[in-house]
């Protein structure tokens, strides 16, 4: 009776002390906690009454949000999240807009890059899933992008070990398998055209042990970036597969080290008997597609990756070299090298060991958040530099159009602002080298440029 009289108390004096100084206390805890804190409840009142909640609480399971919408089970053994992502972007470049065939569209453009919509979650801990749709594509009239992104089921016995089957990307390049939420730049360098990114298949993969990862893939394989996305087998004559496998370590998580990232990483895959066609690199401001090959008769190839990103504290260092031997019948293999070097300085002081997560670059949290005009914080500023180069003179002889160019420079100069973990604003200038005048404009390629200059601007939000 004693409780009972001063439950009544503590619930009569809830009413008051809202309407008072505690106007602001919307939930159980706080109310509770202020009631103990006036004496009107003792601590051990206080925990009891608590409990209670938290237990009903648990019990009917929570929505919250936190770089997504997210359904926790009462359980916690199940949840479901809504997350999506939008990327509008500005393009401009110094020359004119290519209208012949061999080359790629390098007009002046607002564009919606991508406008993601994602359900995902987990079942009882152990089935993971994914489906991901890429709206701008459908809005745009692509038959690339105009259907399901990603899709997935995945077993995940434990952390070391989870098979994953569906539509994903095949685990090579970290440049390729950072998302382009996390991205140094606005697009990813030229070299990822040597990988085949997007994939059907069965994979397994997992975390063995701390700062280690690894992934071995069997998928259908493709001749060009993302060219799984789409395509299914549809012949019994031309129907290999391709193999992928990845394994990286970062030193400096095995070594207990918060402050740095030492991640080496390599991939090796092979894709055979493929399908005839033709495969293309374009800049990396997203413009001309300077190199085409001819047509590629049922090839197979052999791909290979290292990948190394070093970063202490607010500084980092990112390197990829892609090497793919294109290997046809009657032909000598022809190899096409990519390889990138990235700079980057968080200046605000925010530490790349924090974004690092299973061998991939996630989530960048500013210090202080951008919140209006009247804000104390400024977000997160970041600057950058890339240099990349394309290696594809074992491919010269085969070159027939005057639009190709088998040895490029590029050079990339970024600024990125990371308003807060969901926003962020990049400004990157790209400088092409062709290495000599090629084909930009007009039928009858008679207008020729040895570069391209290019100007992205990127709003993205993300959930």
């Amino acid at each position: 009776m004693i409780f009972n009289k001063k439950l009544v108390t503590a619930v009569s004096g809830a009413v008051l002390l809202m309407a008072g100084q505690f106007a602001l206390a919307d939930s159980t805890t706080d109310i509770v906690d202020a009631l103990v804190s006036k004496g009107v409840l003792t601590e051990e009142e206080g925990k009891l009454i608590s409990k209670g909640h938290e237990t009903k609480k648990k019990a009917e399971g929570t929505v919250a949000f936190k770089d997504g919408f997210k359904i926790n089970s009462g359980d916690g053994k199940s949840n479901f999240s809504v997350n999506g992502r939008i990327q509008a972007d500005y393009r401009q470049f110094d020359t004119p807009t290519f209208a012949g065939t061999g080359s790629g569209a390098n007009s002046d453009t607002f564009d919606i890059r991508r406008a993601y919509l994602t359900t995902k979650g987990t079942f009882r801990n152990f089935i993971n899933f994914e489906a991901t749709i890429n709206t701008a594509g459908a809005a745009q009239g692509s038959s690339t992008n105009s259907a399901l992104k990603y899709y997935w089921l995945e077993a995940a016995f434990s952390d070391k070990f989870k098979v994953r089957a569906g539509q994903f990307k095949a685990p090579m390049g970290f440049d390729t398998l950072t998302s382009s939420r996390f991205s140094d730049m606005t697009e990813r360098d030229m070299s990822t055209y040597l990988t085949q990114s997007i994939n059907k298949g069965v994979m397994v993969h997992g975390v063995p042990t701390t700062g280690v990862t690894y992934a071995l893939m069997l998928s259908n394989g493709a001749l060009v970036y993302e060219g799984g996305e789409t395509a299914i087998e549809n012949s019994n004559t031309w129907d290999g597969k391709s193999v992928t496998g990845r394994l990286t370590a970062n030193i400096a998580e095995i070594m207990g080290n918060k402050e740095a990232i030492a991640h080496l990483g390599a991939a090796y895959g092979v894709d055979t008997n493929l399908p005839t066609g033709t495969m293309f690199i374009r800049t990396n401001g997203r413009g001309t597609s300077f190199f085409t090959s001819t047509s590629l008769v049922n090839p197979n190839i052999d791909r290979m990756g290292l990948e190394g990103v070093f970063a202490y504290g607010p500084y980092k260092l990112q390197t990829e070299y892609t090497r793919a031997s294109y290997q046809v019948e009657g032909v000598n293999d022809k190899d096409i090298d990519g390889y990138y070097a990235n700079i980057s300085w968080m200046i605000t002081g925010e530490k790349y060991a924090d974004a690092y997560k299973n061998g991939l670059m996630d989530r960048m949290r500013p210090l202080k958040d951008y919140t209006g005009l009247d804000s104390s914080g400024w977000g997160a500023w970041e600057v950058g530099f890339r240099y990349s180069k394309i290696d594809a003179n074992d491919f010269e002889p085969l070159i027939t159009t005057t639009a190709a160019a088998t040895k490029v420079d590029a050079y990339t100069a970024g600024i990125k602002w990371i308003i807060d973990p969901n926003t962020r604003v990049l400004f990157n200038y790209i400088y092409t080298d062709y290495g000599r005048p090629i084909a930009i404009a007009a039928v009858n390629n008679t207008s020729r440029s040895d570069h391209e200059g290019a100007v992205n601007v990127r709003a993205q939000f993300d959930f």
